[in-house]
């Protein structure tokens, strides 16, 4: 009988070209467009790259982001976010569709 599943090894793959070559497409580049792409890192600075992309970004932008980042990330990032960086409605939106609870964006002085 054939089977139609297909092997984890080529999933695992298909992952890590995806999120470890590190690479950024062109359609998210606008929403980051103060950064040095060549220096971004889609690891060390994820919680910069989902605040910028569920602020800023398309379906298209929004859809790339949840295939790469887990929704742990997502919500912490939303959960705890960059002081004074959102904007609130956006931050809002994001928590009630992840359905946590928002966290502060007062910067401090």
């Amino acid at each position: 009988m054939y089977n139609c599943i297909m092997p984890i090894g080529f999933l695992t793959e298909l992952w890590y070209n995806r999120v470890m070559n590190n690479t950024i497409p062109d359609y998210i580049k606008p929403f980051l467009w103060s950064y040095d792409l060549t220096k971004i890192d889609l690891q060390k600075d994820k919680k910069r790259i989902i605040t910028n992309v569920l602020n800023y970004g398309t379906k298209e932008a929004t859809d790339w982001l949840f295939s790469v980042y887990n929704k742990d990330d997502i919500t912490e990032t939303i959960e705890v976010p960059f002081s004074g960086e959102w904007n609130k409605k956006s931050l809002y939106f994001w928590s009630f569709v992840f359905g946590v609870k928002a966290g502060s964006t007062v910067r401090k002085i």
